[in-house]
């Protein structure tokens, strides 16, 4: 017998053995009905934008009138409808480019879930509906603006989307219309600094979406935007600057013209203009999203920064203080 015979044998030591689970079996993903696909294609979280319409009646002080309120939200309902209406229609137009964008190609008609036949008679007939509540809820004006806003972003798609800066013009007039539809419904008055601010705050958004679209889309930004291939980073830089100045500028004014009219009333002036400080540090936070990469859609912003939400409660907690305090 050799010595290594002699040895003992050691035995391997029983510890406890992991668990091994079954692999899940993944099955296709459950279908979606025909209305839930009509819904998500309505884009209902881009029916933040419709707060625009209770700007002008906030500023001027009557949101404390039920009557007035209630005129202002049931603009902000049809809104929602003429919007989602243009939006449908814009899915069967865009729907090819969309294919080639890494988040647009998942809406329902682009990705074939939705029949682009179906799609666009939904939009065609909520379009043609919100029209008509405009006309019964009034005033006319009111039904003028919707229907502006309905054919400028119908324009928009089939045409204006390809023509260089007048497609920016274009998309921040649709903001602009919105808040314009808030002072028509409750009789207020709009200013030509609040005019002013709208637009250039607007012109500030969209232009920070292309910029953001034209860093994300790298070489494929043409395809999805035919109008990216006519811009270049600098410009678009430079568009952003001015927005931004003119946007910072023109609130400064109208919060100073709001102060010498509170001024007579013995309003809380140093409330309005302390409203300043929140605007300003919103768009510079935009800002460094934007050089950053960030930014690109402004629902999602508004939705999902908790910073600039901060700063939205401080402005609202101003102008609230300001104004019905």
């Amino acid at each position: 017998m050799t010595s290594a015979d002699q040895v003992p044998r050691q035995e391997p030591q029983q510890g406890p053995q992991p668990r091994i689970l079954p692999t899940p079996v993944i099955g296709p993903p459950a279908p979606v009905s025909t209305l839930g696909l009509l819904v998500r294609a309505a884009r209902p979280r881009q029916w933040l934008k419709n707060l625009l319409v209770f700007m002008a009646p906030a500023a001027a002080g009557v949101l404390g009138q039920w009557h007035t309120t209630a005129r202002v939200v049931a603009a902000f309902l049809i809104f929602c409808v003429v919007a989602s209406g243009t939006y449908l229609v814009n899915d069967v137009v865009d729907a090819a480019s969309d294919r080639h964008h890494p988040v647009k190609r998942t809406r329902p008609v682009a990705s074939g879930a939705l029949r682009p036949g179906l799609a666009l008679g939904v939009g065609g007939a909520l379009i043609a509906t919100a029209v008509a509540l405009a006309f019964l809820a009034g005033p006319w004006g009111f039904a003028v603006v919707v229907a502006s806003y309905a054919a400028l972003s119908i324009a928009y798609t089939l045409r204006l989307k390809r023509e260089p800066v007048m497609e920016l013009a274009v998309v921040a007039s649709c903001f602009v219309l919105r808040a314009v539809a808030g002072g028509v419904v409750a009789h207020v008055p709009l200013s030509n600094w609040f005019l002013v601010f709208t637009s250039f705050a607007a012109l500030f958004i969209v232009t920070g979406k292309r910029c953001a679209e034209y860093a994300r889309l790298g070489d494929n930004r043409g395809v999805h935007r035919m109008v990216l291939d006519d811009y270049s980073e600098s410009f678009l830089k430079s568009t952003l600057t001015i927005a931004a100045t003119v946007t910072v500028a023109s609130y400064c004014l109208w919060a100073f013209e709001r102060t010498g009219l509170l001024a007579h009333g013995g309003g809380k002036i140093v409330w309005i203009e302390l409203t300043v400080i929140p605007l300003v540090l919103s768009v510079l936070h935009i800002l460094r999203l934007l050089d950053a990469g960030q930014g690109g859609e402004p629902e999602q912003i508004a939705l999902g920064d908790h910073v600039l939400q901060g700063y939205g409660l401080l402005w609202l907690g101003l102008i609230g203080i300001g104004l019905y305090g």
